[in-house]
């Protein structure tokens, strides 16, 4: 079953456009992912118009390798990435812990499909897919909580540590260390989560990866192996020392040249935002600094750089030394990441979710400025898990997930009215219409008494049309208890289908799924999962 992108809440214009009315949109991307006849025209403007650092790449993932042991299929991909007919099916996310949302594996298995695809249908080259650890980013309190559904049917939301102050020191979160608190995080989730014959396993697992003096990094490289090393998917670390050496290029330009593309990055938003949205506010230096652990953004004032919340500035010169000397501490924000990816990278597509597709959007005067070919950004896929239990549910009621996804509380009044022989809207059915009629009629009847009274008679209908809605309100209550079982029902089939009024994939774990159905449910997911039907797809489980 599949679901239209627009008939669910939620989703923007701009990506509903980007899926379904390309025409829309093209001003502000290269390349329309869905035209398969400009494929080989794109495949070689990657390959002819790019450094060659796939060599260079290839070396550097045999090192970043060296402590894992990879399968087959990988150890063959990483050693593609040194033949100039390679191409890249790249995607990333950030270090979400124990795997983050669901999405993040659906990107992941989006990346490895298409790759799959491409290399039996274009037999010229080779396709490779590669994970990119968003290791830079330093929101820890978007990657420190998952949420799982607990065994009353409550959607739980379980967090490493405590949340860190908006003003308080930030790190990348690909450096910071997992502590004691790693243990406390695991109890938590034991004893929320049902006891299954997969949850000693499961847990051993993830503790393993997870554990202390570890790294956020690690720990989140060493999960994605685990479950995807076996389909050749490339893990990349881009904080590797020998990579941000390779990135001083562009990080030099993206210093000494920024006056030259923010004013065009400046109008597209603008643009964006007269007709869609624009999902990134732009910066003049797309750059960030690490100065004690702290990661800081790179703000141009008059003839120097000063770093955001840093009461610490360099002149050009310096900070060109700086990078020349210690290119390990820059990084790049989300509008320049891509750049760096595609540069070191002969990118063919990047698997994005919605919100990626978005800001790249806006970055299509990066890609011209830093000379390089932008790859064709491919929608990655969509589902929703639907257990038997939850599938018996609405069918025993005659309800569509569609309709869980737009108004739950309008399910709930349908249900009860068809199994009510008497529903609380039928019973009050006319009476305020009614109520209102006598009123009028009577006002104009007490005119010829009293106008005084007549004007006032406005406050005993409102009075007694309030007391009715009263009443209307009590007898739905009433009803509500009356079929609790049943309402519960859909309270439950909400919380896994909707949770947080959000899509599944957004917000749970895949550890609730791992749990109930063991591991193997990865597969299934894989197995079914279609990255050709940009719709929103419902698995069965």
């Amino acid at each position: 079953m599949y679901i239209n992108f627009s008939d669910i809440p939620g989703h923007h214009n701009l990506f509903l456009d980007y899926v379904y009315e390309f025409e829309n949109v093209a001003e502000f991307y290269s390349n329309d992912f869905r035209n398969k006849e400009n494929y080989l025209k794109i495949f070689k403007n990657v390959t002819e118009n790019r450094s060659d650092l796939s060599p260079t790449i290839s070396e550097i993932l045999t090192n970043q390798y060296s402590q894992l042991n990879p399968s087959n299929a990988t150890q063959q991909n990483i050693k593609k990435l040194s033949d100039k007919k390679t191409l890249a099916i790249v995607t990333g996310q950030q270090l979400g812990i124990i795997g983050g949302p669901l999405y993040t594996f659906y990107k992941i298995i989006t990346a490895i499909k298409l790759s799959r695809f491409l290399s039996e249908r274009y037999d010229d080259y080779n396709f490779v897919p590669v994970f990119w650890l968003e290791a830079d980013d330093h929101d820890f309190n978007e990657v420190r909580t998952v949420k799982i559904i607990d065994e009353g049917n409550s959607l739980l939301t379980i967090g490493y540590k405590d949340e860190i102050a908006e003003d308080d020191l930030k790190q990348s979160v690909g450096l910071i260390n997992l502590d004691s608190s790693i243990n406390e995080f695991f109890d938590k989730l034991n004893s929320s989560i049902k006891e299954t014959e997969f949850k000693s396993l499961i847990f051993d697992r993830l503790k393993s990866f997870y554990k202390e003096d570890k790294s956020f990094k690690e720990a989140f490289r060493d999960l994605i192996f685990n479950y995807f090393d076996e389909y050749g998917l490339i893990i990349f670390d881009p904080q590797d020392d020998e990579v941000k050496k390779l990135l001083k290029p562009v990080f030099k330009k993206e210093i000494t040249d920024f006056r030259i593309h923010t004013e065009r990055l400046v109008h597209v938003s603008a643009t964006l935002e007269e007709l869609y949205h624009a999902q990134v506010k732009v910066k003049p230096v797309n750059l960030f600094l690490r100065v004690d652990e702290g990661r800081h953004s790179i703000e141009p004032v008059e003839n120097e750089y000063r770093l955001r919340r840093k009461r610490k500035s360099f002149t050009q010169e310096q900070i060109l030394e700086l990078l020349e000397n210690e290119p390990s501490r820059f990084s790049p924000n989300v509008l320049l990441r891509p750049i760096c990816q595609d540069y070191l990278f002969p990118t063919a597509f990047y698997v994005a979710g919605p919100s990626e597709i978005s800001y790249f959007a806006q970055i299509k005067p990066l890609y011209e400025f830093y000379n390089i070919v932008q790859p064709m950004v491919y929608p990655r896929s969509s589902a929703t898990i639907l257990e038997s239990s939850i599938a018996n549910s609405l069918e025993k009621y005659s309800v569509n997930i569609n309709d869980i996804f737009i108004d739950i509380e309008n399910i709930k009044k349908k249900i009860i009215s068809s199994v009510e022989e008497s529903s609380v809207d039928e019973m009050f059915n006319g009476i305020s219409i009614q109520m209102e009629s006598t009123f009028d009629q009577l006002k104009e009847k007490l005119l010829d008494v009293d106008k005084t009274i007549a004007d006032s008679s406005n406050r005993y209908r409102d009075k007694i049309l309030g007391t009715i809605n009263e009443l209307k309100s009590k007898a739905e209550k009433a009803q509500q208890k009356k079929y609790e079982v049943t309402l519960r029902q859909i309270d439950r089939a909400a919380v896994h289908l909707f949770p947080n009024s959000n899509l599944q994939e957004r917000e749970i774990n895949f550890l609730y799924f791992a749990n109930k159905y063991g591991e193997e449910f990865l597969k299934k997911v894989f197995e079914e999962l279609q990255i050709s039907k940009f719709e929103h797809q419902i698995i069965r489980l």
